[in-house]
């Protein structure tokens, strides 16, 4: 049986269009790799056969959703951007408020976490005030066993699932503190399915502690939010009331998403 990674990935995906679901892997592809690649590069990557590569390329650059630079490498084109700008305001215009409340009640960076392929992606933050801050690109993808926001996405995942990101990027070390083991990993999600969050103890970034839990609710994606700042400000004492208050924030986004996703269906 397939995992809904692997689904994604599979030009026979029940209930979907294969070209479609192929285009798609490409345009991630590149996206993935920088926002360019060679056609062979591209091909290395893809179980896509060659000849329907080339179909599939010459139609999103015809659509202008990707281009063919001179030197011949393929890179994502200017009509994603407009597509990417609404999907962000939408985005925003539910999850600001609700970070800036963690920022309000609780004084550090606050994040929201989409499941994007193998990794997480940061898709919206409010700052800290404090002059000395966790700060991270929003767009940025990091590593879902390092952090608090992807360990408490492999938490809403199944263990196929797991295993299968485990076997395809791996466990790379961030800091001496970065989870390595496969066996450590899924003691780790077991702990933050039992408590309801999850912890990034200088795993990412040596000096930054973070506490993350997943948006409930029916979105359309995996998300977690989470709140991190320097070790000595983000002690035991503030992740305990820090909890409750990202649980709460966490079902009001989730309803949120839900709603939001429904109107926009009708």
């Amino acid at each position: 049986m397939l995992t809904k990674s692997e689904e994604a990935r599979s030009p026979t995906t029940a209930g979907g269009v294969q070209s479609l679901h192929r285009a798609l892997d490409l345009l991630e592809i590149v996206s993935a790799n920088g926002g360019h690649m060679a056609l062979g590069e591209i091909a290395a990557q893809s179980e896509i056969p060659l000849p329907t590569i080339h179909r599939l390329l010459k139609t999103l650059v015809e659509r202008g959703y990707m281009r063919q630079l001179p030197n011949r490498r393929y890179a994502l084109g200017f009509r994603l951007l407009p597509l990417g700008y609404t999907a962000n305001a939408l985005l925003g215009a539910t999850t600001k408020p609700a970070l800036a409340t963690l920022v309000a009640e609780l004084g550090e960076t606050a994040n929201l976490a989409v499941l994007s392929e193998d990794h997480a992606e940061y898709v919206a933050q409010v700052p800290s005030p404090h002059a000395m801050r966790m700060f991270t690109e929003v767009g940025r993808r990091v590593g879902l066993h390092s952090t608090g926001v992807g360990k408490a996405l492999l938490s809403v995942l199944d263990e196929n699932e797991v295993s299968a990101i485990v076997r395809r990027v791996g466990l790379p070390r961030q800091t001496p503190n970065t989870i390595t083991t496969e066996q450590a990993l899924r003691a780790a999600i077991e702990r933050i399915k039992s408590s309801g969050y999850a912890m990034d103890e200088e795993e990412q970034e040596l000096g930054v502690r973070c506490v993350a839990v997943p948006v409930p609710g029916n979105v359309l994606s995996p998300m977690a939010i989470s709140v991190s700042g320097p070790m000595a400000r983000v002690t035991d004492r503030f992740v305990e009331r820090a909890v409750p208050l990202l649980h709460t924030v966490a079902k009001q986004l989730g309803d949120d998403v839900a709603a939001q996703t429904q109107a926009g269906s009708r």
